[in-house]
């Protein structure tokens, strides 16, 4: 192939660079590309923050965040569904409200129609003597009187209840109100889903590479902690885990090999259960056999024909 061989447009086969060139030139159809290692997280990032950890914490699903951030979260979670949690006692009163008047409105309609139903008996006796004249005119009177009763009662009615907007969406006579469902108030872990508790956030203590360094040049290294026991140098590649008693990392081999021999925490020397050795959620390595999903996609529109 030569220097210029894919672009060149006078092949007869309409090539895969030439497809993928002329659809990221059209606007159209869906882009995929493959994220490098920059675009991944390391092991001892704040999964909030994304930045190296000064005072970290481990959940118990093996989730590590800034101390200050998912605490924060934690707060702010809660606010919004003290927020929400109002809202809907709000809306629960106003249906509760509402229901007494519908009722209060049926009995009332109830009393209405007994009263219309009792006025129509007669309990008088009719005279036979009396002139058809005038109770034609008792009658022109007492319609004249009932129309002009209604009519200001039709116009009492009409100045008293007020046009529903049909400018917001929210008051159009179609729109319905949304309903506010219950909250729940179980704080979420913004990584896994499960439920988070402040007193079941672990501390975690990292072994530097060399203690002597301060914080800013051991951010500035590319590898920065090592094993407990082992003394191995940490990273993405490697399986990590968290020992509860001490909060100190060490790698996953260091596990299998040494520690599940006898079950005891190699620093504090406290007893160990499966519970309490806690696997550390790592980020890729920027491989393809990584175990991430490393594809970003774009969805653009679609030309239909």
């Amino acid at each position: 192939m030569t220097r210029h061989g894919k672009n060149c447009t006078a092949g007869a086969v309409y090539t895969y660079h030439e497809k993928r060139k002329d659809t990221a030139a059209s606007g159209y159809g869906t882009q995929s590309i493959r994220l490098g290692k920059d675009a991944i997280k390391d092991f001892d990032c704040c999964c909030l923050s994304l930045q190296p950890c000064q005072n970290p914490v481990v959940t118990p699903d093996g989730y590590l965040y800034e101390k200050q951030a998912i605490l924060e979260y934690i707060l702010h979670q809660k606010t919004e569904i003290a927020k929400k949690m109002k809202l809907y006692e709000k809306q629960k009163q106003a249906m509760k409200n509402d229901s007494k008047l519908e009722s209060k409105s049926e009995e009332r309609e109830k009393v209405e129609k007994f009263k219309t139903r009792e006025n129509s008996i007669v309990s008088k006796p009719i005279n036979p003597f009396t002139s058809g004249q005038n109770r034609g005119s008792d009658k022109g009177s007492s319609s004249s009187s009932a129309g002009a009763a209604a009519a200001s009662s039709s116009s009492v009615a009409s100045s008293s209840q007020s046009l529903p907007s049909f400018w917001i969406p929210s008051l159009t006579p179609e729109a319905k109100p949304a309903l506010i469902k219950k909250p729940s108030k179980t704080v979420l872990c913004p990584m896994s889903g499960q439920p988070i508790k402040m007193n079941e956030l672990i501390t975690v203590r990292f072994n530097p590479i060399d203690p002597s360094l301060n914080r800013v040049a051991l951010i500035n290294r590319q590898d920065r902690y090592v094993c407990a026991v082992t003394k191995d140098v940490l990273g993405n590649s490697i399986p990590c885990a968290v020992l509860r008693p001490s909060g100190c990392v060490v790698t996953q081999e260091c596990v299998e090999k040494l520690i599940r021999m006898d079950m005891m925490d190699p620093v504090s020397g406290d007893k160990l259960s499966d519970k309490d050795i806690i696997p550390l959620q790592r980020g890729g390595t920027g491989f393809a056999a990584s175990g991430v999903d490393l594809k970003a996609k774009e969805a653009r529109p679609v030309m239909q024909v």
